[in-house]
């Protein structure tokens, strides 16, 4: 148990402070520590623990920090994993918050990011791929996506208003019918 909740800090410590670029950046990385390195889930859950994540208010990295270690650990596995999600980066700004305000308009700094960028998109758009191959399983999922993309592009529709009308398509049309077990 003790090697579970060291992996789970240590996971979302290394996903946490790793990423760069707020919530959506860290979703690769969180997937990189929960799928591919310690194996706590595999891509289908990873995709339920981002669509139970998305649907709650608050910051994803958090929310998901503690899907996934009350999965892997309980609720000591969900506290583990939110200190190793937040305390890392709190601890860091508290001890250099002046030196990030001294230099938060430096041509170097700017420089940095605006090199970041194009990977932080490319990280994430990997992880929608490998999410998007078990996410359309029928016709249906992919008519919903199209739906989401029209509503979101040309009608501007606030995303969680698509997140809980999404839901509660999903329970009339799929789930009143199957057992969930």
């Amino acid at each position: 148990m003790l090697r579970k909740l060291w992996e789970l800090f240590i996971g979302f410590t290394r996903a946490s402070n790793l990423g760069f670029g707020g919530g959506p950046s860290l979703i690769p990385l969180i997937k990189a520590e929960a799928v591919d390195r310690y194996k706590w889930m595999d891509n289908e859950e990873f995709a339920d623990s981002l669509a139970i994540g998305n649907a709650l208010p608050g910051p994803i990295a958090t929310k998901m920090a503690a899907y996934i270690g009350y999965k892997v650990a309980g609720w000591l596995g969900a506290l583990i994993a939110t200190i190793g999600t937040v305390a890392p980066t709190v601890i860091v700004v508290v001890l250099l918050g002046s030196l990030i305000a001294k230099y938060s308009n430096s041509p170097e700094l700017k420089a940095m990011l605006e090199a970041v960028r194009p990977v932080v998109v490319v990280l994430v758009a990997q992880t929608a791929h490998d999410m998007g191959k078990k996410a359309f399983p029928t016709s249906s999922t992919w008519g919903i996506a199209v739906v989401t993309v029209a509503l979101l592009y040309f009608v501007n529709i606030h995303p969680a208003f698509i997140i809980v009308t999404s839901m509660l398509f999903g329970w009339a049309a799929y789930g009143r019918s199957k057992k969930v077990t």
